[in-house]
């Protein structure tokens, strides 16, 4: 493949990206605004959870499909974060295009988003990290109060 095509590829991928995170990112954090959504029958839902955002969307570009579907991991497996999952690889998009236009290859790139995320690993548990028996309840509480003040609860 060519530089030409890698590169129009790349455009396609980051624009799409930088989309979805568009839609989500004003959601995002304790003071996050709602977005209210109407499906194409009229039912409204009023959330700013960037999972529920994004489920409701009726997404067709590829390259957006696959950072919903990250969404929908995130949201199965932590049940939190799905927001801040979204804009951070949609950053990295955007950070990852800057140096494709100054022709460093895909493949360079990953490799060293590869090395930063097990930097970024390292760190977080060395540094970040808090023993279970150190928690106390009322941090426990304030973690789940702070994940569920954007779920939709109820029948």
């Amino acid at each position: 493949m060519d530089w030409h095509t890698i590169f129009s590829i790349f455009i396609f991928v980051v624009t799409a990206a930088a989309a979805i995170a568009n839609i989500v990112k004003t959601s995002l954090g304790p003071v996050g605004l709602d977005k209210m959504l109407v499906d194409d029958v009229g039912d409204v839902t009023i959330t700013n959870d960037g999972a529920t955002i994004l489920k409701l969307l009726e997404v067709e570009h590829p390259a957006a499909k696959v950072l919903v579907e990250l969404a929908q991991l995130q949201d199965q497996e932590v049940g939190d974060g799905t927001t801040s999952v979204v804009i951070i690889a949609a950053e990295l998009l955007k950070n990852a295009d800057e140096l494709v236009k100054q022709k460093i290859h895909p493949t360079i790139v990953i490799n060293g988003y590869r090395i930063a995320c097990k930097e970024a690993i390292k760190y977080l548990q060395e540094h970040l990290t808090i023993p279970v028996e150190d928690l106390t309840r009322e941090s426990i509480i304030g973690a789940a109060k702070t994940s569920m003040s954007s779920k939709i609860i109820g029948p």
